[in-house]
């Protein structure tokens, strides 16, 4: 699994799904269409700011609410490479595996990375780079399982090649 490195995007709280991927645009299932509209009511400026590869960190339970898998399909389609949180809501935390989205939960981290940070994230070791500051965190490293989960894009295509 290739190491993730981008820019923060930083949250605080309860991040949930509705405002991850807002409950008007459900209707569509179209992950670029998502994409558009991925935190657009806690952060207006996210889509026009994110680029391939970025990062967000957030405080606790990241991803609660509704169980709707949008949300993890909305943030890895506008180009987010790693969500790290203090922690995540389960069915958040199982959806976004399941989707092929990496998260990894370090709370050290969570609380002192900032917004506009550059980030780099060894997937293999779990260690969290702040490259801004130097500061190195270590997070949990996936098991190889989940790490093959990922690079082939979600559950369905890793079951698919069994």
């Amino acid at each position: 699994m290739e190491n993730a490195n981008g820019r923060v995007f930083k949250y605080g709280d309860n991040v949930d799904t509705d405002v991850i991927i807002p409950a008007r645009y459900l209707n569509n299932t179209d992950p670029k269409d998502l994409a558009a509209h991925c935190m657009e009511d806690i952060d207006k400026d996210f889509v026009s700011k994110v680029n391939e590869g970025d990062i967000i960190v957030a405080n606790k339970n990241f991803g609660c609410g509704s169980s709707r898998e949008h949300a993890p399909i909305a943030i890895k389609a506008a180009g987010v490479s790693c969500v790290i949180a203090e922690t995540f809501a389960r069915i958040f935390y199982r959806n976004a595996i399941n989707i092929g989205l990496p998260i990894i939960e370090c709370p050290e981290a969570a609380r002192e990375i900032n917004s506009g940070d550059v980030v780099n994230i060894d997937f293999d070791s779990g260690i969290i780079t702040d490259e801004t500051t130097g500061k190195k965190y270590q997070g949990q490293a996936f098991p190889e399982f989940m790490q093959k989960i990922i690079d082939l894009g979600g559950l369905v295509n890793y079951i698919n090649t069994k």
